[in-house]
């Protein structure tokens, strides 16, 4: 599998320079236009149609924060074992918590009640955000131990916000009934 970062020759990071992917992206959609190649052999279509598919796949998966770094996860066999995610028995007490307020209000609705677990759980990833950031940041100079650790942190990371987005998916429900 070809590595998207090595295809638009840019080092792996969580925080790309967006405009970069862009530029690269456009590059090589010019540069592995399929209708460039109609005269060639069927080989080198098939070459073509390969590459620009390779492009639009790396485009999509690196321009998108959430979706790089479940590659970037991905890539380094940390999403592999997916019973194996350990999260903090804390975190995981609160999401239960949420998670029974949502039941809650399955039975007795409250507007006030859903606006409150709104807030808290967007407070809860505007925390979570606010203290990857740092990790996402250094990221790049990071090298062996210090750079699986942070692979560690921004696995819990993504499977906590994971968490969260069921949470807020739950929550636009009710708000769409409401």
């Amino acid at each position: 599998m070809t590595n998207y970062f090595d295809f638009y020759k840019i080092p792996e990071n969580f925080l790309v320079d967006e405009k970069a992917v862009k530029v690269k992206y456009y590059e090589f959609s010019r540069a592995y236009h399929p209708d460039f190649f109609a005269n060639d052999t069927p080989e080198k279509q098939q070459e073509i149609l390969q590459l620009s598919t390779l492009n639009t796949n790396a485009y999509r998966t690196l321009s998108n924060p959430d979706l790089r770094m479940q590659y970037i996860l991905k890539k380094h066999g940390l999403l592999e074992d997916a019973g194996k995610n350990d999260l903090p028995p804390a975190f995981l007490m609160e999401m239960m918590e949420l998670n029974e307020e949502l039941m809650e209000l399955e039975f007795d609705f409250d507007a006030a009640k859903l606006h409150e677990i709104g807030e808290k759980a967007a407070g809860l990833t505007a925390t979570l955000d606010a203290d990857i950031l740092p990790t996402l940041q250094r990221y790049p100079e990071l090298h062996g131990v210090t750079k699986e650790a942070a692979l560690e942190e921004v696995k819990t990371y993504y499977l906590k916000k994971k968490y969260l987005l069921r949470i807020k998916e739950t929550l636009s429900k009710f708000a769409a009934r409401s």
